[in-house]
């Protein structure tokens, strides 16, 4: 057969460089992700088998060898699963096409310690390249089942690597690496050592549901052993908790989610009755790079009587809970289920409904037990869960009661809304809150500077999602949920009366110079009115009670949703001295011109106080710099 040449792409070469000469403290890892990923392979083929009978694949005997040659040197994982064809084995193994790559590139660089640093390789799918960690070459035969020709792959993990179609290859793919020398020094042991080998998959893989075998070492005068299993293949989700170690969990969960850093929680779940399962889930301690992301693959693995039926079961799970790992095995569901029919299963729903306030009660478990592994999952993955508060209206309170917010309160400790109600003044009726890019942009903001003066807490929501589900919820507990950059505000609330008749007599004395703005600047405004909120700035921007604001606007505009441009209101503030000014000038000129200027650019400056971008910036730069001249 023809054997072909080809180079890696750039940032192969640079991965494989790393995984030869970089921090690894722990070889071992290798073998883990080959029987991964030997594993994956059974799974994937036996759930082919289950939906198609006519598949010409032998599923009778599915496992995972390890075949050991101490003279040549050579150690082989093989599977007779799923397998790959000609063109998968030249996409999936020989360019590496994952997004993640540079992603995982820019991490590994980053990465504080080996620890980390290791813990990355299965979390971005690259797990088959760390063998070139223990050998000097890797050759990889593969037939895909149901096809007739097979497909080798060798590459010494330098610049280039060879494909060539085989006739002879067997169902399944196996991998060879041959070894380097062993070197104790740098943690590269002797991988043809039985007992090495035996103890790392008992460390890493004994969960694994197939069969891990290998012929043990004939002794002396003996004949060859038969085959032996390596592995128990116990089911953990399906052993009670006292059988079950704290570290067969985490292993089970790194297998699981390719993340090979100790899970924040492990929840367990068994339900019986009509409808019967039993589900493992872990909340993992850190969020993966593509959490909100388009292709990120979400949900559990679905069993039925512990066979293995679909990956990623998003049906399992509502999407604001797209983080959580774990295995769930039903009873009473058919072997031959596909995507379509559980969205549609009411067991499903049932077994969602469950799992979902089961997460939600182990969180708030957590928030009441442990401040900080709680302050790790919600730093985490908060933003996530607080996508719920719009999307999953069953669960909503559950889902406020564990959700804490940025404040005012406090520079460094969040408050849920239960803390801050306890904390609210006598008569205040509402739950305040900004939203913005940064803690700092909010902080700063010129609406914030009533509330800072008479000691009212504002939550500072700073997430996308922030600006959505304040109005999805509208209330927490009879208090109105209210934006301080929307509508009119009073705060005066110890001398109603007496405050009421000065905003009137100043908003008659004004009348003439709010009604002129409100002509020139039309075209971006539709209302000038004097400010209750602001004390220091001169103006602000603000919305209307029930209008979308600009940061809703253009998410939705990004969404590919058209809305219509809303105009705002300027609040203007009469104790300061440039509204002061303006008004002066406004009674004592006829020729108003270059007044208009002064109105445009007090306006302008209102926009930038809010981190908006002035609607011509070459002509706002150009109106500052002729003020600036005036004044020199």
């Amino acid at each position: 057969m023809t054997t072909e040449t080809f180079e890696f792409q750039v940032e192969a070469r640079q991965l494989l460089q790393l995984m030869i000469h970089s921090v690894y403290s722990n070889k071992d890892v290798f073998l883990r992700e080959l029987v991964s990923n030997a594993s994956d392979a059974l799974d994937k083929l036996r759930l082919e088998k289950l939906r198609d009978d006519s598949l010409d694949a032998d599923v009778s005997d599915l496992h995972i060898e390890l075949d050991v040659d101490k003279e040549a040197r050579t150690l082989t994982v093989r599977d007779n699963g799923i397998g790959m064809s000609y063109d998968e084995v030249g996409r999936l193994i020989g360019t590496i096409a994952n997004s993640g790559t540079a992603t995982f590139l820019q991490e590994l660089k980053e990465a504080k310690d080996a620890g980390g640093a290791e813990g990355l390789i299965g979390q971005f799918g690259v797990g088959f390249y760390s063998g070139f960690m223990a050998a000097d070459e890797v050759t990889l035969v593969t037939r895909r089942a149901g096809e007739s020709q097979g497909t080798r792959w060798t590459s010494r993990g330098e610049a280039t690597y060879t494909l060539e179609r085989v006739d002879d290859a067997p169902q399944g793919t196996s991998v060879t690496l041959h070894l380097k020398p062993a070197d104790p020094e740098n943690q590269l042991h002797d991988y043809t050592s039985e007992w090495t080998i035996r103890e790392i998959v008992k460390r890493y893989s004994d969960f694994i549901t197939w069969p891990i075998r290998m012929v043990p070492e004939a002794k002396d005068g003996q004949d060859a052993p038969e085959p032996e299993t390596l592995n128990s293949m116990k089911a953990l989700w399906a052993r009670s908790r006292d059988e079950v170690s704290d570290d067969e969990y985490h292993e089970l969960y790194k297998h699981i989610s390719h993340d090979w850093r100790e899970p924040l929680e492990t929840i367990r779940l068994q339900a019986e009755g009509t409808f019967e399962y039993q589900a493992l889930l872990f909340v993992p301690s850190h969020a993966p790079h593509d959490l909100f992301t388009r292709d990120f693959k979400r949900g559990v693995q679905l069993y039925v009587k512990r066979v293995f039926i679909m990956d990623d079961c998003e049906a399992l799970l509502p999407p604001y809970l797209r983080f959580v790992k774990g295995v769930v095995d039903a009873q009473d569901l058919s072997l031959n289920v596909s995507r379509e029919i559980l969205q549609q299963d009411r067991h499903i729903r049932m077994m969602q409904r469950r799992l979902t306030k089961k997460v939600l009660s182990t969180v708030k478990e957590i928030r009441t037990k442990d401040a900080e592994r709680y302050a790790t999952f919600w730093r985490e993955f908060g933003t996530a869960l607080k996508e719920g508060l719009v999307t999953d209206s069953e669960n909503r309170d559950a889902i406020l009661a564990v959700s804490s917010f940025a404040t005012t309160h406090s520079d460094d400790e969040p408050t849920t809304l239960a803390q801050y109600v306890e904390r609210m003044k006598d008569g205040q009726d509402d739950i305040w809150f900004i939203t913005g890019e940064s803690r700092q942009s909010v902080e700063n903001s010129p609406h914030m500077e009533a509330f800072r003066d008479k000691g009212i807490e504002v939550l500072l929501l700073t997430d996308a999602v922030d600006e959505v589900w304040v109005d999805a919820v509208g209330t927490y507990e009879g208090k109105t949920l209210r934006s301080v950059t929307k509508g009119e505000i009073d705060l005066d609330t110890e001398d109603e009366e007496k405050a009421g008749e000065e905003r009137e007599k100043q908003a008659e004395e004004y009348a003439g110079l709010l009604g002129w703005m409100r002509e020139r600047l039309e075209e971006d405004i539709k209302e000038v009115r004097l400010s209750t909120r602001l004390t220091v700035s001169p103006a602000c921007i603000v919305s209307d009670a029930h209008d979308l604001t600009p940061a809703l606007e253009n998410m939705y505009r990004a969404m590919g949703q058209e809305v219509p441009r809303t105009k705002r209101i300027l609040e203007l503030n009469p104790g300061h001295a440039l509204v002061k000014g303006l008004h002066q000038a406004y009674l004592a000129s006829e020729d108003r011109d270059q007044l208009a200027e002064s109105a445009e650019l007090l306006h302008t400056l209102a926009v930038l106080a809010e981190g908006g971008q002035p609607k011509d910036p070459a002509r706002f730069v150009r109106l500052v710099a002729d003020r600036l001249e005036r004044t020199l």
